[in-house]
């Protein structure tokens, strides 16, 4: 077994180093896809516990025994195959099909600076920050266009309110960040993970609290989930600037929402959680096996776990806010962009240069 291991060691490290990054994309692409596809499922699972119902519990995983309601995500997908796409007649049909993959490619993309493991990034430039922040902002664009190309006013209208949304809460979101940059004088998300290396009173959670808090509700709003999705408000304006959509146009703009929601975790758990660092830093041996799990080591290195657990918490506090706060008004949700969360950003970033200035905290030395 040794020897099979050392040849499939040898014949990876002699291949180009395109050949690791294209198996590299292929696997992290398809790991968020089945994560994207379960995430749905958790979510349903996790309100009905907090509702006191089952929610979904009768399709098995491909027949198997014990999997009741494993296989809801791969049915979901199976009904939204065989639905019928319906192109309304005078609608503009190339940018009506293009806005659903405008919406869903950066949420997968925005992956290729985020570090999964220390060292590790399938492209670790040094202007991660200008990246994430350029393609995050994308997304508003294929909300806008696929309410345009509809030709349908309530879409219009729905896109309209969903953009003038995504644009507030995009400012507090660069503010925040300049607070991270600032605190690490870094744009590459690898330095700006070590730079809170230690124990987690290191972690930017500490020290840019207000930040943080205004970074993940802002991001809860970028994605219109609730109590923030008035983009999608049913009652109110027919489900919003993808009212004219069926079947698997539909669907990418349902799989935008989970990825972008994934996304955000991830950002989040790098910018002010310590990415993939261990909470119990400083307090485990180096070795102990809590803070290290060999088969994830082998492949990427330590941390990864930490990662991923850290992403698992914030996901299931964006599904506890849907399951908690009532859907606000639409003047409500800009008011709070405007004259809340900017404002705090602003002055916190003056608090921080204040305490860089004296070099008070983490930048005392």
């Amino acid at each position: 077994m040794s020897g099979v291991s050392n040849w499939l060691a040898t014949r990876w490290l002699a291949l180009p180093g395109f050949a690791h990054s294209t198996v590299f994309i292929l696997a992290l692409t398809l790991v968020l896809i089945v994560c994207v596809a379960y995430l749905t499922l958790w979510e349903r699972k996790l309100i009905g516990w907090m509702q006191l119902r089952r929610g979904p519990n009768r399709v098995r995983l491909f027949g198997i025994p014990h999997t009741e309601y494993i296989g809801q995500p791969f049915a979901d997908v199976v009904k939204l195959l065989i639905k019928e796409i319906v192109t309304p007649a005078r609608s503009n049909k190339v940018l009506f099909r293009l806005a659903p993959a405008i919406t869903l490619i950066p949420a997968f993309a925005a992956w290729a600076v985020i570090p999964i493991a220390p060292r590790f990034a399938i492209a670790n430039v040094d202007a991660g920050l200008l990246y994430i922040l350029s393609l995050t902002s994308m997304g508003v664009y294929g909300v806008i266009l696929a309410g345009w190309a509809s030709n349908s006013k309530y879409a219009f209208l729905g896109a309209m309110r969903s953009g003038a949304q995504i644009v507030a809460y995009e400012i507090a979101m660069g503010f925040a960040l300049v607070g991270v940059l600032m605190a690490s004088g870094s744009l590459n998300l690898g330095t700006i993970v070590d730079h809170q290396r230690g124990a987690p009173f290191h972690w930017n959670l500490v020290w840019l609290f207000p930040l943080f808090m205004v970074y993940f509700i802002a991001g809860v709003a970028e994605t219109n989930r609730a109590p923030f999705d008035v983009a999608e408000g049913e009652s109110e304006i027919v489900a919003g600037f993808h009212v004219e959509y069926s079947g698997m146009g539909f669907a990418l703009f349902f799989l935008a929402e989970y990825a972008n929601m994934i996304l955000i975790s991830a950002l989040t758990s790098i910018f002010f959680l310590g990415g993939w660092l261990s909470p119990l830093d400083g307090y485990l041996p180096a070795g102990s096996a809590i803070r290290h799990v060999p088969l994830l080591g082998l492949v990427l290195g330590d941390g990864t776990h930490w990662l991923a657990a850290k992403i698992f918490f914030l996901l299931c506090v964006f599904l506890w806010l849907r399951a908690t706060f009532p859907r606000y008004r639409y003047d409500q949700i800009m008011r709070l962009g405007w004259k809340v969360l900017i404002p705090i950003t602003i002055v916190w970033i003056a608090v921080e240069g204040i305490l860089i200035w004296f070099r008070v905290g983490p930048w005392r030395v």
